[in-house]
């Protein structure tokens, strides 16, 4: 008796799928080089046929929109920086390092315009290490600080990145003046989403206390969480989240740092990438007048 062996056509189907998936991607690339989004419709359309993961879909996307952006789009601003100044005590240093949990350090003179280098936390463990820290010079740690401009396009600073082994840059607009920072995990971040470690806020955590009337809030917290916590009365006819209402109000993607007031509420974009609002810093102001939410 004669076996049935199973048929090959499942495998030989994916392998062609493969191939014309190639086959179209290259046709695209050869009749118009500059045509970014039919390249894209045919990745999404691959996507919806299992050829490629959503994943991969979603990071190529992050890769075709990091050759169209510009340093100033995820810089952290300048007033949000988090500097060290040259004359500062050990305990303030040591306070700085253990309160924000980054692990490097621009070093300002007189004022924000003037950064004289970086330091890194690990190194800081020689420094405090010592029994005479106190009377240490910081200089001596500091690392040269990399000035980039604003307009500089973020695939050519991640080639930097990488061939200098940096893993910081100070930006600076055009008349020199200091306009805020850019790390290689923000240029990481538009291409693989937010990049979560031990120090981010838990998600589970959707309402926390910063003290003072200022409250970090999750994106995704549900709208009916929110009004109960904060005794408001936001709509949840058009969204489930409070993000959902933020980035409606904006009109567009909003980028970290920008701000935005509704009804009695001042939100700040803390943590965003190009895909959607994370968290946000809501504080309650004035009434100003009715709004409609």
């Amino acid at each position: 008796m004669n076996e049935e062996r199973p048929s090959p056509t499942s495998t030989s189907d994916n392998k062609s799928g493969s191939r014309n998936l190639l086959k179209r991607i290259g046709l695209a690339l050869i009749g118009d080089v500059n045509d970014k989004s039919r390249l894209m419709e045919i990745l999404r359309d691959a996507q919806l046929r299992d050829v490629i993961s959503s994943e991969t879909l979603s990071m190529i996307e992050g890769v075709m929109e990091v050759t169209d952006m510009q340093v100033r789009e995820v810089m952290v601003p300048r007033s949000q920086m988090i500097v060290i100044e040259r004359n500062a005590s050990a305990d303030d240093i040591l306070s700085c390092i253990l309160e924000s949990a980054h692990s490097r350090f621009p070093v300002i003179g007189d004022n924000r315009d003037e950064i004289e280098g970086i330091i890194l936390a690990k190194d800081m463990l020689n420094f405090f290490a010592n029994e005479d820290h106190k009377a240490m010079d910081l200089r001596e740690y500091m690392r040269p600080a990399v000035f980039i401009p604003e307009s500089k396009r973020l695939n050519v600073l991640l080639r930097d990145f990488r061939s200098n082994r940096n893993h910081m840059a100070v930006v600076v607009d055009e008349y020199g003046g200091v306009s805020g920072l850019v790390t290689i995990e923000d240029v990481l971040e538009e291409i693989v989403g937010e990049i979560e470690d031990e120090h981010d806020v838990e998600e589970d955590s959707t309402i926390t206390s910063q003290g003072e009337g200022v409250y970090t809030v999750q994106a995704l917290t549900e709208i009916d969480e929110f009004n109960e916590f904060f005794k408001s009365d936001f709509s949840n006819d058009k969204f489930d989240t409070i993000g959902g209402i933020v980035m409606s109000a904006f009109g567009y993607m909003p980028k970290r740092g920008e701000e935005i007031e509704l009804g009695n509420f001042l939100f700040k974009v803390i943590r965003a990438d190009h895909r959607r609002i994370h968290s946000l810093r809501v504080i309650r102001v004035a009434v100003t007048g009715s709004a409609n939410h």
